[in-house]
């Protein structure tokens, strides 16, 4: 389950749709991302290269999202999202900042219905605080999530080495 939570909050960190509006792409690197949820703590590494953010979106949602809008503010991006997984439905709101170089920061609350033994909707909200560490390591391509414990999950379609 830690797993897909460090994929999710990578997913939010690519959100980039094919819309009038977009996140910028984080720079080419390692990035180091942090995860605080009610859930707890999680932290991850990910290599990212050129359009590895944009193909993370299509890879996560695979045509799931029926809506994916990303509004400019003054201080950095509002993000809203519709998705639907088999029977859960996903309503989210995020608020990105950071200047994509060296720092990004989301926060998001998902109100998701459907969840099995779940009588009712269910809230989370997610902080994802990312910051670039470096060049990617030696051996990782772009898209790899380095995990805690040095498990990597690659994640295909993610762009050529940084």
């Amino acid at each position: 389950m830690r797993a897909l939570a460090i994929i999710a909050a990578a997913s939010i960190l690519g959100s980039v749709p094919a819309s009038a509006e977009e996140l910028p792409q984080r720079k080419a690197g390692l990035w180091e991302t942090k995860s605080t949820g009610a859930e707890g703590e999680t932290s991850a590494k990910q290599c990212v290269g050129p359009g590895t953010d944009r193909a993370m979106l299509g890879g996560m949602t695979g045509g799931a999202c029926s809506k994916i809008e990303v509004k400019k503010t003054a201080t950095g991006y509002a993000v809203a999202t519709e998705c639907t997984i088999g029977q859960i439905t996903a309503v989210g709101s995020s608020v990105v900042t950071g200047d994509f170089q060296a720092t990004v920061r989301t926060e998001g609350t998902t109100k998701l219905t459907g969840m099995p033994g779940q009588p009712g909707p269910v809230e989370r909200k997610l902080v994802v605080e990312a910051k670039r560490v470096g060049d990617c390591g030696p051996g990782q391509k772009p898209g790899d999530i380095i995990l805690p414990d040095g498990k990597v999950i690659s994640m295909p379609g993610t762009g050529a080495k940084p």
